[in-house]
């Protein structure tokens, strides 16, 4: 057998990566959506 630890580390470092791209992307559309609807809910109580 041979040792794979090296090349399963970059696999779960490739996969973290992933995942905080991800949520990050998720975070920047979740904030979009809230800011528009403070924008409209600011905007219909003038």
């Amino acid at each position: 057998m041979r040792d794979e630890t090296g090349a399963t580390a970059i696999e779960y470092g490739l996969i973290g990566l992933a995942i905080v791209t991800g949520a990050g992307a998720f975070g920047n559309a979740i904030n979009a959506k809230f800011t528009t609807i403070g924008t409209r809910v600011t905007s219909s109580g003038s």
